[in-house]
Formats: structure tokens, sequence, C-alpha cells
């Protein structure tokens, strides 16, 4: 039977013939970040034993997993989540992302830096609202553990967010301190989500990449191309992800340009308006965009997860 899963993993390098040397520690993630470690199979087997079932040795003696096997890669999540985040439930459905978790964590940290910046201390008491908080509600698990914030996630997605309401009341840490509110118009982002004398200290968003459908089906199949080390003539069926998570008309950047100008209306009610940004060319456009509506702040904070490189923009208006 064909798994429609899809998982977003970052993509690792095809071994040379002679084993690499890995460093101890993946020094490009943030430094509170948990996982700049190798995975440790044995450890995160004793939590989560279900793993073993997926667990392999490569040929250079290493255990490790399919990465091309969604199924495994679900399942390291689940064993990620358990040991680290203290999650016992988290599942997603058919056709929905798995996320990357320590590219994830990366963006959280960050940002938890931007609140330091006037008291040079971790703040605690911070409401964040998370645009997009998709099925696996991966943003509040972390930012909620690591730092004890409060959330709200919005989705324009039912059956999203009816997965992240079930790993919300799965995990009782999480009942008190994540709440989801459906954005029932597609077009809007803090529209009807953000209420009247409602304040956060910081939004979060991680956008479509892709502008189409078509793109986003190319994308995978290059994607495949390069780990395999050979041409795939022909992606799977189900590649993965919805719409709405995998690409937007105009892409990454008419998605920010439209979020930018809407967070004008609400410049009083947050302190600090976030978004990941992969793609490189689009930031001289969103930051003429962010001094067209006036914004008083604007940084830039560069992440980096192995090859991949992406930046976190944030944006405020006090």
């Amino acid at each position: 039977m064909e798994n429609k899963y899809f998982c977003s993993y970052h993509s690792f390098q095809l071994m040379s013939k002679e084993k690499r040397v890995h460093p101890p520690l993946k020094s490009s993630l943030h430094p509170r970040n948990k996982h700049r470690e190798r995975y440790d199979f044995e450890l995160l087997t004793q939590t989560l034993p279900a793993l073993n079932a997926f667990v392999i040795t490569n040929k250079y003696g290493d255990r490790t997993i399919d990465f091309f096997d969604p199924q495994a890669v679900i399942m390291l999540n689940k064993s990620l989540l358990k040991h680290y985040y203290q999650i016992d439930y988290w599942k997603i459905p058919e056709n929905y992302l798995c996320p990357p978790i320590p590219g994830r964590a990366d963006y959280i940290h960050y940002v938890a830096d931007l609140l330091t910046e006037n008291s040079g201390q971790i703040k605690k008491e911070v409401k964040c609202l998370d645009i997009g908080v998709g099925a696996n509600c991966i943003y509040p698990i972390i930012g909620q553990h690591e730092y004890g914030w409060t959330f709200v996630g919005s989705d324009i997605d039912p059956k999203a967010m009816a997965s992240a309401q079930k790993i919300v009341d799965g995990n009782p840490q999480l009942k008190n301190r994540v709440s989801l509110r459906f954005q029932s118009d597609p077009k809007s982002f803090y529209t009807g989500i953000i209420m009247e004398g409602e304040f956060f200290d910081l939004s979060i968003c991680n956008p479509p990449f892709h502008s189409s459908a078509k793109e986003a089906h190319l994308s995978t199949m290059r994607k495949l191309s390069n780990l395999k080390g050979k041409r795939v003539e022909k992606a799977r069926l189900n590649f993965g992800g919805q719409s709405n998570e995998l690409w937007y008309a105009g892409g990454e950047l008419n998605f920010l340009t439209s979020m930018i100008y809407e967070s004008r209306r609400f410049g009083n009610q947050c302190q600090w308006f976030t978004s990941l940004v992969s793609k490189e060319t689009n930031l001289p456009t969103i930051y003429e965009t962010l001094d067209a509506v006036e914004a008083k702040t604007v940084k830039t904070m560069d992440m980096s997860q192995g090859n991949k490189i992406s930046r976190v923009v944030a944006w405020s208006f006090k």
C-alpha cells in the first residue's frame, strides 16, 4: 500500500565511499537547540521502543533510519517529541507535512532572543500567535516546553485544526497553554483572529514556499533526484502537503507582502511580527514593503540547518 505521508526533512547528502567524520555538534543550529548533537538512536528507542522497527545499520556501522521512508521519519519525530518535549500523543493525518523538528526549534529560539533585547533576559510571560499552526502543532509544542509561552494557533484548514486540537487535548501540559482559532477567510492573516483589545508579544509564521501545485511537484522531484543521486522521473502520487501548506498564488513573496500590509492594522496589538523567509532574493522587496507600511523597527536573523539557509524577518510598529 502506498504511503501517503510527506516528510519535509531537510536533505542529507549521499555518503561517499569513505566514511565521513561527523562533527560532534551541528554548530549551525542555535546554541539552545536540543538537537545539535547527532541523533542518539539508543536513547530514542528506549524512549519509544516502536522506533526500533525502523532503525537500520548503514554500511559504515552507524545506526540510523531510512530517511526515504516517511513512516520511519514520522516515528523518529514521535521519539524526539516524547524524549525532549514530553509529548505522549502526536499524530498527523495522511497527506499532511511532517515537520523537521530541529529547524522548527531554531525559529523558536531565535525569536526568543528577539524578545530579550531590551531586558537581556529570556521573557517567560509571552503570548504568541502562530499563523498556520498546521496539523502538527509543532511551534506551540516547542515554545510551550522550552519557554512556558502561551499560544494561539490559527489555520484555514478544518482538518488541520482538528488534528492540532487532538494533539493539544492529548497532552495535559498544552491544554491550558494552547488555544486554536479557525481562520474563515483564506485571504486574511490577523483579521478575525486577533480580537479587539487583545495583545500578543509575538506572531510567527512559516509561509508556503511555492507559487503553484506544479512548482511544488517539480521541486519534490528535484529533491528526490538529489537524494537518490539519479534522476527521478515521477514523484509519489501523494507527495504530500496540502495546498495551503506547500503553495500560495504568487509564492512566498506575495504571501508575505499581503501579510505585512495587513499587519499594519494590528500594529498596536502585537509587539513583534515575524516570518520565516526561505528565498533570499525576496528580501529587498520585503524591506521595501516594510518601509511602505512605516514599520518602526526591522530585524533579520539568519538561520542555517545543514545545507539549508533561511532567515527570520521581524518587524514592529512600536
